[in-house]
């Protein structure tokens, strides 16, 4: 056999081996007792008051995760800024170019569609 393919068997036996290990354990060791302090929900140090039936709005889940996508995106831009005049040249320059023109296109679009906006 390849040496690289038991290397690769040997490494996938020893994360079913841990995987398996750790289900055991946890099984094994883990408290069994309930009691209803344990099954009550936890929030932030204060007990929960009132139902739990409030929904948020869509507009919340939007804003969030434009959030998380332009925020992701400006990590991206970081290591490029580090090397841009060592290493990427010219390339480099017009390959962001393009990146931060969809970038704003993006945002413009969102931000005509009222995505933005906080009511």
């Amino acid at each position: 056999m390849n040496t690289t393919l038991i290397g690769l068997l040997l490494f996938l036996g020893a994360v079913a081996a841990n995987f398996g290990g750790m289900l055991a354990m946890s099984t094994m060791l883990g408290p069994r007792r309930r009691n209803p302090v344990k099954d009550e929900p936890f929030e932030c140090g204060s007990l929960p008051v009132g139902p739990n039936e409030g929904r948020f709005h869509v507009r919340f889940y939007m804003v969030a995760m434009l959030f998380l996508i332009f925020d992701i995106e400006v990590v991206f831009m970081y290591p490029w800024a580090m090397i841009y005049k060592s290493e990427l040249g010219l390339y480099g320059f017009w390959s962001m170019a393009v990146f931060l023109f969809v970038l704003v296109f993006g945002l413009v679009y969102e931000w005509q569609r009222g995505g933005m906006e906080w009511d």
